[in-house]
């Protein structure tokens, strides 16, 4: 059935536990205040490695079960953000994780780097009929740090906003996740300066993290005050095979320890902008 009434936002993310670090305080915050939330996530993670001894056995090169495991990861996540909403590309397993950028499984004919890029579009089309947001959330070309789904993620969404248009159906407003690089650096200085030891085999660096970019190219950030924040790292830690939780710090399979951010940015890339920075993705959007 189709969405037509309020605000309606669409995110589009590569792997379960993607949504939960990049935008889950935006997440909760719409959902709390009656958004219409829609999060579609382009495979299952069956590739990423797994952080808990106990679960090891769900890995790629031993039961391969880790796709299925993710999917009840996700509901939980998502039910920690009140997002009801949440789909995958084509359906579960429609598209394979890909793998990082190099391995053999980028060649597996099955994997979403390899997939059709007007077909998968078209699934998300599929989506974007139904719901008809006015704002959509993706990856920047890169896909943030060069992962090969993230990246054919960002290429997905913003080819299904051009089938989008060509049938008239106007998204208002594309935004890219990002994180300014002044707030990076000042993330870690408040852990220095506080004494705060990483849990971890190591600390990372602002060059370690995804989309850092230079702080004249956000133009919006939301949850600045950190009401969200809470909610955000509870759905991170429903994803327990992937992110370690620890005090104000996470970690990913890497082990390299990151302040956890509350407030989220981003750079709008199609529509007018508000006063900048925007503190709603809305901001100028008639609903």
């Amino acid at each position: 059935m189709t969405v037509t009434s309020g605000r309606r936002l669409l995110l589009v993310h590569a792997h379960p536990d993607d949504e939960s670090i990049n935008n889950g305080a935006t997440m909760a915050k719409y959902a709390a205040e009656g958004t219409h939330v829609t999060l579609v996530t382009c495979t299952l993670g069956e590739e990423g490695e797994v952080i808990p001894p106990e679960l090891a056995h769900l890995a790629p090169d031993r039961d391969d079960t880790l796709g299925p495991h993710r999917i009840g990861e996700l509901a939980a996540a998502m039910a920690e953000l009140g997002v009801t909403d949440h789909r995958f590309l084509g359906g579960p397993g429609r598209y394979r994780d890909s793998g990082m950028m190099g391995v053999p499984q980028n060649e597996r004919p099955d994997c979403f780097w390899q997939a059709d890029l007007d077909e998968a579009a078209g699934h998300l089309l599929e989506v974007i009929r139904e719901v008809r947001p006015q704002v959509l959330v993706t990856y920047d070309p890169n896909g943030g740090y060069g992962h090969p789904d993230h990246i054919q993620a960002h290429r997905v969404a913003m080819r299904a906003a051009e089938l989008a248009a060509d049938e008239g159906i106007d998204i208002a407003k594309v935004y890219w996740n990002c994180m300014p690089r002044s707030e990076v650096e000042a993330g870690f200085e408040r852990l220095r300066a506080a004494g705060q030891k990483a849990p971890f085999e190591g600390v990372a660096t602002p060059d370690d993290l995804p989309g850092v970019v230079e702080d004249s190219e956000y133009t919006a950030v939301i949850d600045k005050e950190g009401a969200y924040a809470e909610r955000k790292t509870a759905a991170m830690r429903a994803h327990l095979s992937q992110i370690a939780v620890d005090g104000f710090f996470f970690a990913l399979s890497n082990d390299l320890g990151q302040p956890l951010f509350g407030a989220e940015y981003y750079q709008l890339v199609r529509g007018v902008a508000g006063a900048e920075p925007e503190d709603d993705l809305f901001a100028g959007v008639g609903v």
